[in-house]
């Protein structure tokens, strides 16, 4: 179990293999819908990315300031750049999916256009949206210029620091309202 559980690599892997045997074994019905695997895949990704951005906003952020200016560059140079990866494909792997998700469910223009029964998945989508865009247009360009990624001024770095973290904020407080709106739709 110790080879298993000390590599990531291979405990993603067990993940997966217990995941299909389960499936396999229990008969899973869910499996016969055809969204399953794009619900599934939007389901893993959003806990990625939402997991990440709670953990940015409730433990590194406010940590930061307590932490020795010598240990800082471990977390700038090192521990930020590799949750950023994640963090930005997770938002990435949770947009599409969800939208494919709503276009093999029916509700995709529906949703989109605040309409009828669809309201509340659409605000719920429009929310995701919102802070997808964040993520890659905002909050990941400014902290590459924050963690010295781009060559910058310390003024500068200072000044994309504080407005990746503003928008980070937006997207915790969006992604309260956003997770109620996906849980209430019931399709």
């Amino acid at each position: 179990m110790g080879t298993i559980l000390s590599s990531l690599r291979n405990t993603v892997i067990a993940g997966v293999v217990l995941m299909l045997l389960i499936a396999f074994f229990v008969n899973v019905t869910a499996g016969h819908d055809p969204a399953f695997i794009t619900r599934y895949i939007h389901v893993l990704s959003g806990v990625m990315w939402i997991g990440i951005l709670w953990y940015f906003n409730f433990v590194q952020i406010p940590t930061m300031p307590s932490i020795p200016d010598e240990l800082k560059p471990a977390i700038g140079k090192h521990i930020a750049p590799e949750a950023l990866f994640w963090f930005r494909w997770g938002a990435m792997f949770t947009i599409i999916s969800g939208l494919i998700l709503a276009y093999l469910n029916g509700y995709e223009k529906e949703a989109m256009m605040l309409s009828g029964d669809y309201k509340v998945i659409g605000i719920g989508m429009w929310f995701g949206i919102i802070m997808w865009f964040n993520v890659w247009f905002i909050i990941w360009p400014a902290q590459k210029i924050a963690l010295g990624m781009v060559e910058a001024e310390p003024a500068a770095k200072a000044a994309a620091g504080r407005k990746a973290m503003l928008f980070s904020r937006t997207n915790t407080l969006l992604s309260i309202p956003m997770l109620y709106c996906m849980i209430s739709f019931h399709s």
